[in-house]
């Protein structure tokens, strides 16, 4: 059997890394005048300033996970899918999402698909607290085959009560949060191994079919806003494209985990299917930690308190990296 990684099955994080480098570099213009540019580019989201608050925006998609739906024509909740992707990323700075506007690009366009897309941004809606105040839907065959979900968020937040993870400091205590599948990130790794070895309709040892697990929304992690309330907070990460990896984006220390959460069924089911390298894994799936707190050892008690299933998974190190039991995964 060829063991299977992300990027055989078509995606580079490393060359996606040196490519949004890349981009980045090149953005160098700023606005003058009042409203100016927070912070740099690169961060979870970007911030504008507004006087004593700061504007946040946010953009991300559902990605392949639209070929999972459009396989088993259920498109029922890839419009939540939609606004978790985008809330979760301003969560992560302790900014409360306001407002959302979707992009919609399609070769054809089917009133069946079209609507069921809808009911679940409106539940996405209903979920983050946000409202959505518009977007565009736009034709392109010849450029799209199949249809592309993706959408920006707006967050607003008084500039001191924003977390960036510049307090994050050794000894910090890493507490994950669970997830509630997949989420939106590494289908088309998980789509190769379902398509190449099983079905969509292969039923895991839980009772719930392989489509059915990979099509379950993404948690949209609202509670964090309330803990950051209640407790010092050093910094908070998505658990999103690249895995553990997103660490990397909040400080130049390293991130040890030494004891993950329980992996749900679904990732074992893909890595002992795929043959997949453990590291590879915590490299492009979430693993069941979707989301995660980095504070000091006395906010712990008040985060495990709050949030049903979170607990202590590692801590920061001085030396840069992330590591898995050890192992550095970079």
């Amino acid at each position: 059997m060829t063991e299977h990684t992300y990027r055989e099955a078509g995606v580079d994080i490393d060359l996606e890394a040196r490519a949004v480098r890349a981009l980045i570099d090149n953005l160098t213009y700023q606005r003058t005048g009042p409203f100016p540019m927070l912070g740099t580019v690169g961060h979870f989201a970007g911030l504008v300033d507004c006087g004593p608050f700061a504007l946040a925006l946010a953009v991300d998609g559902v990605g392949t996970k639209m070929l999972v739906a459009d396989a088993l024509r259920d498109w029922r909740t890839v419009g939540i899918d939609c606004i978790a992707m985008n809330v979760n990323d301003l969560y992560v700075m302790n900014i409360e999402p306001v407002a959302f506007v979707d992009y919609i690009a399609a070769d054809d366009l089917s009133i069946e698909k079209m609507g069921q897309i809808g009911q679940g941004l409106n539940e996405g809606a209903r979920l983050a607290n946000i409202n959505i105040v518009g977007g565009e839907t736009a034709t392109l065959r010849g450029l799209v085959n199949g249809l592309d979900l993706a959408g920006t968020c707006l967050g607003v937040q008084r500039k001191e009560k924003i977390i960036t993870g510049d307090l994050i400091v050794p000894g910090d205590l890493i507490v994950g949060v669970p997830s509630s599948g997949i989420h939106s990130n590494g289908l088309t790794l998980a789509r190769r191994i379902v398509e190449e070895y099983a079905s969509y309709d292969t039923a895991l040892a839980g009772g719930k079919t392989l489509g059915e697990e990979l099509l379950t929304p993404t948690r949209i992690y609202h509670e964090a806003l309330s803990v950051a309330e209640t407790c010092i907070v050093h910094g908070m990460c998505h658990i999103t494209g690249g895995g553990l990896l997103n660490f990397r984006r909040l400080a130049d220390y390293g991130f040890s985990i030494t004891a993950p959460l329980e992996v749900p069924a679904i990732f074992r089911w893909l890595q002992e299917t795929g043959d997949i390298d453990g590291a590879e894994m915590y490299r492009t799936f979430n693993m069941g930690m979707g989301y995660a707190y980095i504070a000091p050892p006395r906010s712990v008690a008040t985060i495990e308190s709050a949030i049903p299933g979170a607990r202590v998974v590692g801590e920061v190190a001085e030396e840069p990296g992330v590591w898995l039991r050890g192992i550095d995964i970079r």
